[in-house]
């Protein structure tokens, strides 16, 4: 009997340690840590990857020795438990293998706190916006941080179930004061713009700030994420008609994808600003003053995709 207790006990304790962590890739492990100061440290179990159990090895966390023998229980909480533990040789030091350890932190309900990545306040306060300019199934994909650090490590790529394959750009950065805003270029493989859109894409970004893991997803149809370039707007005659042509960006045919206009007039003398509804490529506008500012945006006619940006002042 206390030998089928011990049994029980040795694998009840298996589990909590497996419990503790869940492998990301080869030899990199993230623990999810509860972020509060009651909660104890997960203790995680480390084997040395060694073909000669009589080999005696030890272990080091940096500079700091951790332990000896083939097996090592570590205790990882705060970001400073993190990182990367190697077991080597006792007799020549060299390195026989390593365990990465990232943290992700949880609040009481096990739901992950994220804190690296800036969100968008359009739409819905999201941290991984994505948008495209037609219905071609290439979209941008952008998230944001405060600033830019050079320990921040993106990964991003769609989740199997998506229909068709995503291929995704590199990372490319754009700074701005204290905001660092990321984009990708991603494209949809074999994406048919004229057929229906059955299963969502599906993106998941991963995020690296040294020791401390992160991700986040969207999940969005590509015409809900429509949105087109500003139309080019390109005359004001003297009888106060507005005309413009399509963003060179949007889809074609126009006939099978049509657009619809609004075009914005702000007086500066009456200091006013009216807004006309246009379906075709022009509109007349009665009594437009000389030094009004005109400006157009488009969205989809027969969806109700995202407005577009205004364009440059017609004048």
């Amino acid at each position: 009997m206390s030998h089928l207790l011990l049994t029980l006990l040795s694998l009840f304790s298996f589990a909590a340690l497996l419990e503790a962590q869940w492998k990301l890739r080869e030899n990199v492990y993230v623990i999810e840590s509860e972020w509060n100061d009651e909660t104890p440290a997960k203790r995680v179990e480390l084997t040395c990857n060694t073909p000669d159990d009589t080999l005696p090895v030890y272990w080091k966390k940096d500079t700091e020795l951790k332990g000896t023998g083939k097996t090592l229980i570590a205790e990882v909480k705060e970001f400073p438990d993190a990182g990367n533990y190697t077991c080597l040789t006792a007799n020549t030091h060299e390195i026989v293998s390593y365990d990465f350890f990232l943290i992700t932190k949880i609040d009481s309900n096990g739901q992950m706190i994220r804190s690296i990545l800036k969100s968008f306040k359009e739409p819905n306060r999201t941290f991984l916006k994505c948008e495209a300019k037609n219905y071609s199934g290439i979209f941008i994909c952008s998230w944001m941080t405060e600033n830019e650090s050079p320990n921040v490590k993106f990964t991003i790529r769609s989740l199997e179930g998506s229909q068709g394959d995503v291929t995704c750009s590199s990372p490319v950065a754009h700074t701005d004061k204290s905001v660092t805003e990321y984009t990708v270029q991603c494209q949809k493989e074999n994406y048919c713009p004229f057929a229906e859109e059955h299963q969502p894409i599906e993106m998941f970004l991963e995020v690296i700030d040294e020791v401390e893991y992160e991700n986040y997803t969207s999940s969005f149809f590509i015409r809900d994420i429509v949105k087109p370039d500003p139309p080019q707007c390109q005359h004001v005659a003297t009888n106060g008609t507005v005309t413009w042509t399509y963003p060179r960006t949007w889809s074609t045919p126009k006939s099978y994808f049509p657009l619809t206009f609004r075009v914005k007039v702000e007086s500066t003398k009456k200091r006013k600003i009216q807004v006309y509804d246009a379906e075709e490529q022009s509109i007349q506008i009665p009594m437009t003053g000389p030094k009004d500012k005109i400006s157009v945006r488009a969205r989809d006619r027969y969806y109700n995709s995202s407005w577009s940006e205004w364009s440059s002042h017609c004048r």
